[in-house]
């Protein structure tokens, strides 16, 4: 098929180009493994049972099935990017071919034999399999990455960055954008686990609490009422019919859910159920929280970074910030800027009350607004905003590059009928790179313009504005 290719285009590409290097690893790793050379197995030329020999066929196949399995979703994936009036694409028979169904039927095969022949195989080889998988996915990638391009592209965002003369600006929200459980979930499991029994005594000098069957009842009676509030005023702030994105109007209507945010807070504070918590437990917590997958890594990257010139901002209605700053220095990310609100102590323990900064929309984008203000203008400013709620929704419209992650129905019902688009990730950017092509303005990313794109994981934005 290839051969075909290269006689169609008139050129011998076999004797006009050296061998990539991350295709030559490609293919010694897959010679490698079928050969027999893989760690635990033994030696090649002694493999005494079928048995052995199955395993080294289920290896080659672990080695062998990333490369059909990627082919094919990227044919798929290219030929719902094909315009029907495409005919004369230089890739349109690359495309025909994996995105056919004797491919796709192919890939298949392949992972069904897979799964056959590792039926016998112990948990060790599993693992075995497990790890040849993930290299090979590893190396297929690498080989892609590693092909010369000739024309200018958009992405990975930071190519045509230029730290001299540019300032990147992440924006990023923290609850269910950054992790996977919300804060106040985490600080309201604190103060029931650590709240004293019915039956134990109080020192005087301690900050009178609720017991903790008191703070479990409070804590569900405030979690239901605001659940049941924040849907009513999702509804009363919707207009009746879609209207086309104005981002004023956008503001006028989310100024009724930040009152609504700020009740909502009055009454967590009026309860008393964030007294009494001790800034040990908060970051002990801290350390043990979840964050989605890929999130510390894209942090640690930008940070680790110097020569990028990108600061990082993370904008947050988190009650605590310590709870934030924990969060992200036990994964060794220390230099965020945190814009959040912070607990009241007294001698490490909490008063019940709390600093406001961050309480809701209009806090968050004031925050921005103000951040972006105080960056020197001496650079040109690129800001990148990403989050997940509705409480975002000013920021990321108002960011050059708004990136929604997570799949809240809220934040696409408010967005919708006030007019946002919301463009999957990958889609979006082969249009902005075909416009970017087709001579568009080196400024293609401009805030305000209705249109938000949708990660389905942190990987997603890593590949987009990093790279692999």
């Amino acid at each position: 098929m290839h051969n075909s290719f290269v006689q169609e285009w008139g050129s011998d590409c076999v004797n006009e180009s050296p061998v990539n290097s991350a295709t030559l690893k490609y293919t010694e790793f897959l010679l490698a493994t079928a050969s027999g050379k893989v760690e635990g197995l033994k030696a090649p030329g002694k493999l005494a049972t079928p048995f052995e020999k199955t395993k080294i066929a289920a290896y080659t196949l672990g080695a062998m099935t990333p490369c059909m399995r990627l082919y094919a979703f990227l044919g798929k994936e290219f030929q719902r990017l094909l315009e029907p009036n495409e005919h004369n694409h230089p890739y349109k028979k690359w495309i025909e071919n994996y995105s056919s169904e004797s491919f796709q039927a192919s890939a298949l095969q392949t992972e069904d034999l897979l799964d056959k022949l590792s039926v016998p195989l112990t948990g060790e080889e599993l693992n075995i399999i497990e790890k040849l998988y993930h290299q090979a996915m590893k190396l297929e990638i690498e080989f892609f990455y590693s092909q010369p391009l000739t024309q200018p592209t958009i992405a990975p965002l930071t190519k045509q960055h230029d730290p001299e003369q540019d300032h990147l600006m992440i924006f990023s929200d923290f609850d269910l954008t950054c992790t996977v459980v919300d804060s106040s979930a985490i600080l309201a499991e604190i103060a029931i686990v650590t709240a004293s029994k019915p039956d134990q005594n109080q020192p005087a000098s301690q900050i009178a609490r609720m017991s903790s069957a008191e703070l479990r009842n409070t804590w569900g009676l405030l979690s239901t009422q605001y659940t049941e509030e924040y849907e009513q005023c999702i509804e009363s702030i919707l207009p009746s019919e879609k209207v086309e994105f104005n981002y004023e109007t956008l503001h006028k209507a989310l100024e009724q859910l930040s009152d609504f945010e700020k009740r909502a807070n009055s009454r967590v504070i009026e309860s008393g159920v964030l007294k009494g918590l001790n800034l040990e437990d908060i970051k002990r917590a801290g350390q043990r929280l979840i964050l989605q997958d890929g999130c510390i890594s894209f942090f640690q990257k930008i940070t680790k970074n110097k020569s990028l010139n990108a600061n990082i901002h993370v904008l947050s209605y988190c009650w605590c910030g310590d709870l934030i700053r924990t969060a992200f220095s036990s994964g060794g990310v220390d230099v965020l800027n945190i814009h959040a609100n912070e607990f009241n102590y007294e001698e490490s323990i909490s008063t019940g009350e709390i600093v406001w900064k961050v309480q809701s929309p209009i806090d968050k984008i004031q925050a921005f607004n103000d951040i972006l203000q105080d960056c020197s203008n001496e650079r040109k400013k690129l800001s990148v905003y990403i989050g997940d709620s509705v409480g975002d929704l000013l920021c990321l419209v108002k960011a050059d590059i708004g990136i929604v992650i997570g799949s809240s129905s809220s934040l696409r019902k408010v967005g919708s009928q006030y007019g946002v688009s919301f463009v999957p990730l990958f889609p979006g950017l082969v249009k902005k790179q075909k416009e970017f092509g087709e001579g568009a303005s080196p400024c293609i990313w401009k805030g305000q313009s209705g249109i938000l794109y949708t990660a389905s994981s942190w990987d997603d934005i890593h590949a987009f504005i990093l790279g692999w």
